[in-house]
């Protein structure tokens, strides 16, 4: 359920409500979500979604082929940025109520950039269903309110109530050709953190420096990803109250084997160090196969591999919203499936599938925390590169062996429903 300067449609609407799949993927069942990202696929997807969905509320000429229409920042939301979703509990009787509210009030859009924001309308939904669970941080957004101080406000209530079993959900923005998603910073964090910004401030403003930077240290230090680690599950919430206990009975061994279960639950979410390295060493000689037999030139063309297929392939979109991609190799056409749910199809190209699934996992295994999948959904994505493997017949080479690496002996691949 989202705001925006303007949706655009046809009538000034505050809001719009979309299943979740369609905000992180453009699609209604995530099977379906595309396996890439740039603009045409973000564009078919809007186009779909329009056509099956908002017919009598986008008709207009500006709604139908305006980029400015902001109802298309509700579908495929993936494919341009990363996004971490914090999750409480909420009953029945407390969904009821929030629908019962919005029913009853016009759906009119009045929004402005400082009272009536996003964030705003975050926080009246946050609130009405944990009052006073979400605030503005003036101090750090130099008056305004910002996304992510609702976002810190949010999660500090929720640590402090373990009851709203608070845990954070993170959706990785997909590889492909559009511009990488960069973190969120409240307005004290983007100077502490820009030498752009920071230099004049040293000029112009140099008593007021270091009380920002006391101010974003002190009270504006907020990282989703650390937020991630804490809380990856539903029973995290339950571990830490009697990690609480524990500590305040002085019950040492409990406390410790308390942590140890956290931490372990942590890891099988976002991974270890050392699994991320056993995955990335594992990844060598799989790329170094595919060069040797030709299913890309070089290292280097696995990124580039997004901008070529963009390039040179005739997208299409088929009913399921599954995305298909018809391309010329050496003058003979080919196609391949672009989507979870058709990348193995029959008639797909399985060397452009092959390399496809290795660009994927090289993107990911190549970004930062903030910017990969969690362990689970990239384990899937491994899954996926050795299927493709095998489906390209080259399972049988000599050195097949020593391209598994030793974490999938032991890995379970974890059903993409099971997290969503």
């Amino acid at each position: 359920m989202s705001n925006y300067t303007t949706l655009g449609e046809d009538q000034p609407f505050e809001w719009n409500i979309v299943p979740l799949s369609v905000y992180l993927y453009g699609v209604e069942d995530p099977q379906n979500r595309p396996l890439f990202s740039s603009q045409k696929i973000k564009h078919a997807l809007e186009e779909r979604y329009r056509t099956n969905f908002l017919a009598g509320y986008c008709d207009s000429e500006t709604c139908r082929t305006s980029n400015k229409a902001e109802w298309r920042e509700m579908v495929g939301a993936t494919l341009e940025r990363s996004i971490y979703i914090f999750v409480v509990e909420t009953s029945v009787d407390q969904d009821r109520a929030l629908i019962t509210e919005f029913n009853s009030q016009p759906n009119k859009n009045h929004f402005n950039g400082v009272t009536q924001n996003c964030a705003t309308f975050t926080r009246r939904i946050m609130n009405s269903y944990y009052p006073h669970s979400a605030r503005a941080d003036y101090l750090n957004d130099f008056g305004l309110i910002t996304p992510k101080a609702i976002a810190r406000s949010f999660d500090h209530y929720a640590e402090r109530h373990p009851e709203a079993h608070l845990r954070v959900f993170h959706f990785a923005q997909l590889p492909g050709t559009i511009k990488r998603s960069t973190e969120c910073r409240n307005a004290t964090e983007q100077l502490y953190h820009s030498k752009k910004l920071l230099v004049p401030m040293v000029i112009f403003a140099p008593h007021e420096l270091p009380f920002m930077a006391a101010s974003y240290m002190l009270t504006g230090r907020f990282n989703p990803e650390h937020e991630l680690e804490q809380h990856p599950t539903a029973e995290s919430a339950d571990i830490e109250l009697e990690i609480h206990d524990a500590k305040t009975q002085n019950d040492v061994p409990r406390e410790q084997q308390l942590k140890a279960v956290a931490i372990q639950e942590s890891a099988e979410i976002v991974g270890t160090a050392k699994e991320w390295k056993d995955y990335r060493e594992a990844f060598g000689p799989l790329a170094d196969e595919a060069v040797s037999r030709e299913i890309i030139r070089d290292r280097d063309a696995l990124g580039r591999l997004f901008k070529e297929l963009d390039r040179t392939g005739a997208l299409s979109v088929d009913a399921n919203g599954s995305l298909w991609l018809e391309i010329a190799q050496g003058g003979k056409p080919s196609k391949i499936g672009l989507s979870a749910s058709n990348i193995f199809a029959p008639g797909t190209d399985a060397q452009l599938a092959y390399a496809l699934t290795l660009a994927r996992a090289n993107h990911y295994l190549n970004s930062p925390k903030h910017s990969r999948e969690i362990m689970p959904d990239f384990k899937n994505d491994w899954a996926l590169l050795q299927s493709a493997r095998r489906n390209n017949s080259i399972s049988s080479a000599p050195n097949a062996n020593a391209t598994t690496p030793p974490v999938t002996a032991r890995a379970t691949v974890v059903s993409f429903n099971q997290f969503r």
